[in-house]
């Protein structure tokens, strides 16, 4: 597909006009010779990357852009890079005179260069270093504030640079991680028909069925990406450019998460407050994936209740504060807000019964998605060992409070709560 053509967007038959406001999109060997065209019209740029994203494309950043006045502002890479407060700040106070911004890194350089940047009216540019995640081409900013994980409307990249000659050197467990985000758009897209159904959501056939097509076109590629083949790590990266072209397409995150993610930010989220590791995004949206398939077979498996289960008050507050410490008031503020929880209404399961067991059994079976990970030599094993039975129980209860956003979560804790 040609993705730069797509770009520029079109009427489609949900009633939308799709539009995605990137000027170019470069996935090629040598693609930073296209920097210097770029940014003939900017002089002064900030360049923000970690010491290992510099490593691998700074050199070819600069070289690229002649007779600019550069500026360079490293974060570590002996750490993790914390979208936070702090880094927010620390790129804000480099910006004097600034008037490009280019990231070099995948995630959380680019949700950072991407918020700042939008919260200064600067463009920016991203060089990707790892085929690693979908958000590149979309226009929410993955940051973390307040100690929560919050996703912010923010600008788009004027363009999206990467070479594969780098990405195909990326660390293996990013080049998974990307792999692992591609499987998880399975549960992504079944949560969002899901909620098409319950909960009357906006849906778009064309966004799904093109979301879909890049899971199929990655599994066919999966043993080439394993083994660092420039043209299936390409493949790779058109995919996850595609699928945040796809959220620009959709005005939210919608299409390419849903459950599995919210299962990922909970392990980030209390890995952070409690200090104790996670796995990198993408993996963890591939094992949670495994984990939202068994939920869907279970509530296949069973009866449909005539009352929806509702926690305790009192018992809910002392749980979501053991969790989510300092960030829990946020947490349930926002499910005030949304209101979830003050209905207790079963109709609408039962009422749509037969449709919703026809969305559910869409979804690959758990073992099938396990062998799907098999082949970027995912296990989840590894997943269990790093996680607790009681921290991934929890995970499945109370990660969907993280969110506004209706998955299969919501169903299977209002039939089960914290009976199963």
């Amino acid at each position: 597909m040609d993705i730069n053509n797509l770009l520029q967007g079109f009427a489609c038959d949900c009633g939308k006009f799709h539009t995605c406001n990137i000027d170019c999109v470069y996935i090629e060997k040598g693609a930073t010779a296209h920097l210097k065209e770029i940014c003939k019209h900017y002089k002064n740029i900030l360049i923000v990357a970690d010491e290992n994203t510099y490593r691998a494309a700074g050199d070819k950043t600069v070289n690229s852009l002649p007779d600019k006045n550069i500026r360079t502002l490293l974060f570590s890479g002996a750490e993790i890079l914390v979208p936070n407060e702090t880094a927010i700040a620390e790129v804000t106070n480099n910006l004097k005179d600034v008037d490009l911004l280019i990231g070099i890194g995948s995630g959380v350089i680019q949700d950072l260069c991407k918020y700042v940047s939008y919260e200064n009216k600067l463009p920016y540019i991203i060089v990707a270093t790892a085929p690693s995640m979908d958000g590149y081409a979309s226009d929410g900013a993955a940051m973390i504030t307040n100690g929560m994980k919050v996703t912010y409307k923010a600008g788009l990249p004027r363009a999206i640079i990467a070479d594969t000659a780098v990405l195909a050197n990326a660390p293996i467990d990013m080049i998974q991680a990307g792999y692992g985000d591609i499987i998880g758009k399975f549960s992504a897209l079944n949560d969002w028909k899901l909620s098409h159904c319950v909960t009357n959501e906006y849906f778009c056939d064309y966004i799904y069925d093109l979301t879909y097509e890049q899971i199929k076109r990655t599994l066919a590629l999966s043993q080439g990406i394993l083994k660092r083949n420039e043209e299936s790590i390409k493949a790779l990266m058109e995919a996850l450019v595609i699928i945040g072209i796809m959220m620009s397409f959709a005005g939210s995150s919608r299409p390419a998460s849903g459950s599995e993610h919210h299962l990922s930010h909970f392990f980030e989220i209390t890995g952070i407050i409690n200090g104790t590791d996670y796995f990198p995004h993408g993996i963890d949206v591939a094992y949670s994936t495994v984990i939202t398939a068994k939920l869907r077979e279970i509530l296949l498996a069973n009866t449909f209740p005539q009352k929806i289960y509702r926690p305790n008050s009192n018992e809910y507050t002392k749980k979501m504060e053991d969790l989510y410490k300092a960030s829990a008031n946020g947490c349930m503020e926002l499910q005030e807000k949304v209101g979830r929880y003050k209905n207790g209404n079963a109709k609408i399961y039962l009422s749509k019964e037969a449709e919703i067991r026809r969305i559910l059994a869409e979804m690959p079976t758990a073992e099938e998605i396990k062998k799907m990970l098999s082949l970027a030599k995912l296990n989840m094993e590894d997943f269990r060992r790093l996680y607790s039975k009681e921290k991934i129980t929890d995970a499945i209860l109370y990660a969907k409070d993280l969110k506004d956003r209706y998955t299969v979560l919501w169903m299977y804790y209002d039939f089960y709560g914290e009976t199963q």
